[in-house]
């Protein structure tokens, strides 16, 4: 039996809900995502409730809330205590992701789900991973390797491969193909036949423009704006997409030399970009190169202000500008505020760049129509004054004094138990009622000779005064003097995190300076609220810039990677149904959606077995370097060790012959270098992009000026390692004609039989569906060869004028007019072949017909000696034993009906007709 594997969704399925799911493999429990809404809901986390002190390791994947914004709340309150696994990005920007959501949440309710202080403990058990790094469980999980991958949708974001006895399983959700200004593409497509691919169908509906069309129109929409003296505001996430965006003003402000301001307003802005900027090696290739060229950061912003208080952007000057402000669902933080503030000006917009939340005011607003008028609840924190300021200091007195009487009433009580002799004014006697000396004293360890003054230090009750520790010293000593321990003496680098982490975890150690302010502020304070209706006269815009595929893509993903078994999570059920439905059909059989609780079995259907290679097996191996690995063919048989365990051992006889197989994946680059090492010159690698189908299949190499090397997949291996092969592609000249001559004559060296007619009908016909075979033909072009060649086959006429010209004429196929010549077809219109759907460009069907002229021109056909065979070629065609297909075509023009004698006689010694196919 394979690998034991089950899945059991615990939120976020069938709907838009936050992710969080079970993943067991072989008894390990992981918790793969632990996400919260914007409502911070704790309802929706009884699932989580109720197996989370059975969790084993929790993976994170991307630093938002929909993926980890549980993960305090969990640690404090649910039992949650298992090691969690990130990368730096997702560690760094979701810890403050989550001090923006809870400092926006303070400043207007008494928010106690969690604090900054469980927030930061909940974070201190990430464990760090970067891209393709293998990590291997210990203990429990012994045998499992975890290993992070990009996903391309949030700085950081990943895509996890979990390998036990090398079966893979993926969980990749939100991921994105496309390669943008902040972020490469997923790599998602270079995992093949994955025993168990866990996926999302959230964007299984929509479909993308492209993105260049999608961010002028994005860039337009905010100019438009600007020029009409109105305000833009961005509702945006903390650290996640809105990076993406960030560079995109950026890059376009100062390309244009735009003068308009524009503000990042978060609790965490400082901050953000900061650790932003050492997370280069995170980013896209083009960031990394340009900072390796001109040593230049793309976040030293000089067009974007960073602000952290909603009082420094009340103080810029009025008039047109654009704000990037927390919280994306306009529940609470500075977008709610400053919606409610611009939304009854009909000359400012509202720009969402993310589908709100459901239930969410940005959702509301996003509906279509969107509404007029929104009732909103308008909070605020306010100090306490006049009575209400009494009344709490009354409060805080009486309770001050219940606290002190607890201490005189516990003072009595150890006299009592202690004799009236205690002298409590010693300093050697403790007190037992004071048991809130600080522990800063001791430092964050409580280790070694540190742990002396510890907080609520109690004294043995058969002792009056407390006893000090003795440690003796047993130091080792040798020639040289004591023997020190090095170690004793190195800061651990997670006792700096947790240092720096102690005091809010900022690169210098503290929060901003707002948001300092804010937790440090102990005055009394209330909140208080008001509803208000505002009437929404702004113009409210949607553009998808949430950087995830769209449906086409997905599907065309699934099918590349054509995993084992698909579980689908996390979409609407008609998302999640309508992509179900169509992985049965053209991914793999094994197609689950389960429900929220729901346990499915994804077990392998194959069996693993752990052999062990014999010291004499290994010793006859020679191994070959490939890169940084060395492979070798192994041929053995499997027996038993003295121990009953599986080994393999070498066989007896000799080992039969191997074929060349390829390993790995053929990197056009590399060829490019083994090319150039053996004198070919001139390479020029061509990269094509123009559709999602040539992003996937590669690109292509041009060697010189007439070949190309192209890297295709054998179908018919599909999704096996190692199937991708070379193809040459030669535009028909004379340099290259010899290149053909051994093909070309196998495919025309046969016996032929039947009539003349048919003979050569044949005979001319093979040659242009060859040359087409050269090129990437429509489908609509190959049909219809395809129709006009098998009517044609079966039709004995042969044209010879233009009005004799008809679907089984050999004229119609040899001037194919509606395909060949567009500028005598009547469905050539614009510049283009269309009947129905869009055929190639006018530029390419000329560049193919001059190629098939020249290819014509210079084909000659070697008849048969053999003089019946030879004298029913004989014609104006024919010169020098020669059969001119030039000479023919012409003739098929301009000349009489060609006369075909009857020559059934000849069949049977018609065997050798073309037996060479030259090129002059």
């Amino acid at each position: 039996m394979g690998t034991s594997v089950q899945v059991t969704p615990l939120c976020g399925v069938y709907n838009e809900n936050p992710l969080s799911y079970l993943l067991s493999i072989d008894g390990f429990n992981f918790l793969v995502d632990c996400g919260w809404n914007d409502h911070f809901d704790p309802t929706i986390l009884q699932p989580l409730s109720r197996i989370s002190s059975t969790i084993d390791a929790v993976l994170l994947s991307h630093p938002d809330t929909l993926h980890l914004g549980a993960l305090p709340y969990a640690m404090k309150q649910l039992g949650l205590s298992a090691p969690v696994y990130s990368t730096e990005p997702v560690y760094r920007l979701g810890l403050l992701t989550m001090y923006d959501h809870y400092l926006s949440r303070k400043q207007v309710s008494d928010f106690d789900l969690f604090t900054l202080d469980d927030i930061d403990s909940a974070f201190q058990n990430v464990t760090r991973l970067t891209y393709s790094q293998n990590h291997h469980i210990s203990g429990k999980g012994e045998g499992i390797v975890i290993a992070p991958h990009v996903a391309g949708h949030l700085l950081g974001g990943t895509v996890w491969k979990i390998t036990k006895d090398g079966e893979d399983v993926i969980y990749a959700v939100d991921f994105n193909h496309r390669k943008e200004r902040l972020l490469n593409g997923t790599v998602l497509e270079s995992f093949v036949r994955p025993a168990v691919l866990i996926t999302d169908a959230y964007n299984a509906l929509n479909n993308q423009p492209s993105r260049r069309q999608r961010d002028q129109d994005f860039l337009d929409a905010i100019l438009k704006t600007l020029r009409a003296d109105g305000n833009v505001l961005l509702p945006v996430d903390t650290a996640g997409r809105v990076l993406e965006l960030i560079l995109i003003l950026e890059q376009y402000w100062a390309q244009h030399h735009l003068t308009y301001p524009i503000f990042f307003l978060t609790y965490v802005a400082s901050s953000t970009i900061d650790y932003v900027k050492s997370f280069l090696e995170w980013m896209s290739d083009s960031i990394a190169k340009s900072f390796e060229h001109t040593r230049d950061n793309a976040f030293l912003l000089r067009h974007v202000t960073l602000l952290i208080n909603k009082n420094e952007l009340e103080k810029v000057p009025d008039g047109p500008k654009i704000v990037l402000a927390s919280m994306a669902s306009l529940e609470v933080g500075f977008s709610h505020d400053i919606f409610v503030e611009w939304a009854t000006d009909v000359k400012n917009l509202v720009l969402f760049t993310e589908r709100g939340q459901f239930a969410t005011l940005a959702r509301m607003l996003q509906a279509d129509p969107p509404p007029k008028a929104v009732k909103v609840t308008m909070r605020k924190r306010v100090p306490l004054v006049g009575e209400e300021l009494r009344v709490y200091e009354e409060e805080q007195n009486r309770i001050k004094k219940e606290e002190a009487l607890k201490a005189s009433l516990s003072k009595e009580e150890f006299k009592a138990s202690h004799g009236s002799d205690v002298d409590l004014g010693d300093p050697m006697v403790i007190d037992p009622s004071n048991t809130h000396a600080s522990s800063d004293a001791t430092g964050p360890h409580g280790s070694g000779y540190r742990d002396i003054f510890i907080d609520g230090f109690v004294p043995p009750s058969t002792s009056v005064a407390p006893m000090f520790p003795y440690y003796e010293n047993s130091a080792e000593w040798d020639d040289f003097g004591e023997i020190i321990n090095h170690e004793d003496y190195v800061i651990k680098e997670e006792d700096i995190d947790q240092a720096s982490m102690h005091v809010g975890g900022d690169l210098d150690g503290k929060l901003d300076e707002g948001s300092a302010n804010l937790i440090l502020n102990s005055k009394p304070s209330k909140v208080v609220s008001n509803e208000l209706t505002v009437q929404v006269k702004c113009t409210l815009v949607y553009m998808d810039f949430e950087g995830r595929s769209d449906g086409r893509s997905i599907k065309s993903i699934l099918a590349h990677v054509a995993p084992l078994k698909l579980v689908l999570v996390h979409g609407s059920a008609e998302a999640t149904e309508h992509l179900k439905q169509h992985c049965l059909k053209h991914v793999c059989p094994h197609v689950y959606a389960p429900q929220i609780g729901e346990a499915i079995d994804v077990t392998s259907d194959l069996c693993a077995y752990k052999v062990q290679l014999s010291e004499k097996l290994m010793s006859n191996v020679l191994f070959k370097k490939l890169g940084d690995h060395e492979v070798a063919w192994i041929d053995a048989e499997v027996g038993k060790t003295d121990s009953d365990m599986l080994s393999l051992l070498p066989i007896s006889t000799p080992p039969p012959p191997h074929k060349s197989v390829l390993v790995g994946d053929l990197k056009l680059a590399d060829f490019k270098q083994y090319l150039a090492s053996k004198g070919v010159q001139d390479l020029n690698p061509l990269v094509w992009n123009s559709d999602l189908e040539s992003e996937f299949a590669g690109g292509a190499l041009r060697c010189g000026e007439y070949v190309t090397l192209r890297k295709v997949g054998d179908a018919s291996q599909k999704g096996i390692r190692g199937s991708h092969s070379c193809k040459r592609h030669y535009p028909i000249c004379g340099r290259y004609y010899p290149i053909f001559d051994y093909k070309v004559g196998n495919l025309f060296s046969y016996p032929w039989g039947g009539w003349e007619l048919t003979l050569i009908k044949n005979t001319i016909w093979s040659l242009l569906p060859y040359f087409l075979s050269l090129f990437k033909i429509d489908e609509y072009v190959a049909s219809a060869f395809e129709r006009i060649q098998r009517e044609f086959s079966w039709n004995e006429k042969v044209a010879t004028t233009e009005e004799e010209v008809s679907f089984g004429g050999l004229e119609d196929y040899l001037a194919v007019q509606e395909l060949w010549w567009p500028q005598y077809s009547s469905s050539y219109k614009g510049g283009s072949l269309s009947r129905g759907v869009v055929l190639w460009e006018w530029g390419v069907w000329k560049a193919v017909m001059q190629g098939w002229v020249e290819f014509a021109n210079r084909t000659q056909l070697k008849v048969s000696p053999n003089p019946l065979i030879r004298d029913s070629w004989v014609g104006p065609w024919t010169k020098n034993g020669r059969f001119l297909v030039k000479s023919f075509l012409q003739a098929l023009h301009t000349g009489p009906s060609i006369p075909f004698e009857d020559s059934s006689s000849i069949v049977p010694r018609i065997q050798s007709l073309l037996h060479v196919l030259v090129y002059a």
